[in-house]
């Protein structure tokens, strides 16, 4: 090697050393974005030639090369906020994302989300999150992840009563009364409750229960709805008709013993109203025989009106919840998290997406935990950039560019030297 070769180990240390400024730059530069994950550069050195001597072989370098330019995938801290479709991930996991009508699968540390236009749950870049659906029975749907949409824009059909839970205490210093008659429910019972239920078109009956003393520790119950509202066919010759009865029998101490629980109908529901006429409701009973006033304490059924969407929320295992403007709210998905074996061996894509290559591996695909990580609500990941360390980079990276710079402009004057000698 000569003094011409030494030229180019210089340039070497420039051009590696330039590489290592604009990621160190881009480093700094992302500082403030959201889930961005900083990189460093590796060097390695260039082996030329190897000399014989005397004294043995010896290895002359040609310089500097960047190895590699690495990822660094370590958590960076939270920032609160009041949007409740900001998520960040405590652990190893990414969010999954597809643009729309595409196969392919990006992954994301950036969790500033929101619905678009159609109800898609998407990133800042317009990318559709993924995730699992639940179906009708509130159970998550099997195969692969796939776009999170919420229908914002129609509303959810009525859904009639199915069950109706009473909560409640029978004064145990009642009397006896009875037996209970449908055409003077008042007189032949110790006590009522009325409640508010729905049929197939989302409209309201009132569905009244007594309770009537029959012997000491024993009650029946009797639950009937007004007969002008039922169908002339089952409708009863009283202003109401009884849809079900049963009995409750207690302990000593007050408590339930034995009930009834599932209403007994000479037949289904029939509404003149033209609902479904399969609808029957199943009655539970959770009452005590106290020596208290008789109380319904709490009262509860299954069924609502029709409903638009009026708010829509994640929580921290990831589950997208639609509250409607009946009161209903539906589990709609829930957020599946990817990890890799070597998640440094993603490929960067833009907009803080990273692609699967063969060094990543292929992902593990789960939901919020200990393996794929935990979600947080109101919050997200901010840059895991250290502007200290940066700035000292900046310095090494500076000087070695300088000293690179120094070593040309050295090896020039030598070669001038070499070339005044035939002057």
């Amino acid at each position: 090697m000569g003094l011409t070769s030494t030229l180019y180990t210089g340039i070497s240390g420039l051009q590696a050393n330039s590489e290592a400024m604009s990621v160190t730059g881009n480093n700094i530069s992302n500082s403030n974005t959201i889930g961005f994950k900083s990189s460093s550069t590796l060097f390695s050195d260039v082996l030329s030639a190897s000399i014989s001597s005397a004294s043995g072989d010896s290895q002359v370098g040609r310089g500097t090369q960047i190895a590699t330019v690495q990822t660094s995938f370590s958590q960076g801290s939270f920032q609160s906020t009041s949007n409740s479709t900001d998520l960040a991930i405590e652990g190893d996991g990414f969010f999954m994302v597809s643009e729309a009508d595409s196969s392919e699968t990006l992954y994301t540390r950036n969790g500033s989300l929101s619905f678009d236009a159609d109800g898609y749950l998407v990133n800042s870049e317009g990318y559709r999150v993924q995730g699992k659906s639940f179906d009708a029975n509130d159970e998550l749907v099997g195969g692969d992840p796939s776009d999170i949409q919420v229908n914002i824009n129609n509303q959810i059909p009525a859904q009639q009563t199915g069950s109706l839970t009473l909560t409640t205490n029978l004064d145990a210093d009642s009397s006896v009364v009875g037996p209970f008659d449908i055409s003077d429910p008042d007189s032949t019972s110790n006590y009522s409750t009325s409640t508010q239920i729905y049929d197939s078109l989302g409209n309201t009956h009132l569905a009244t229960t007594y309770f009537s003393m029959t012997a000491d520790q024993s009650w029946e119950w009797h639950t009937a709805v007004d007969s002008s509202e039922l169908d002339t066919s089952v409708a009863g010759v009283d202003a109401l008709t009884e849809i079900g009865s049963g009995t409750l029998s207690f302990d000593s101490s007050g408590n339930l013993v034995t009930g009834s629980t599932a209403v007994t109908t000479a037949g289904s529901l029939v509404w003149n109203n033209g609902s479904d006429a399969t609808q029957q409701i199943d009655m539970t009973f959770n009452t005590t025989q106290y020596s208290s006033n008789s109380v319904v304490i709490s009262q509860s059924q299954d069924g609502y009106a029709p409903g638009e969407v009026v708010q829509v929320n994640i929580d921290n295992s990831g589950t997208v919840t639609a509250s409607y403007s009946n009161g209903a709210s539906i589990d709609v998905a829930m957020l599946t998290l990817a990890t890799f074996t070597n998640a440094s061996g993603l490929s960067k894509e833009g907009g803080s997406l990273y692609a699967e290559t063969s060094s990543s591996g292929e992902p593990s695909v789960g939901t919020s935990g200990a393996s794929q990580g935990y979600i947080y609500t109101n919050s997200l990941e901010l840059s895991n950039v250290d502007l200290a360390a940066e700035f000292v980079d900046l310095i090494t990276i500076q000087n070695g560019y300088s000293a690179s710079s120094k070593v040309i402009t050295t090896t020039d004057e030598m070669l001038q030297e070499v070339i005044s000698l035939i002057r």
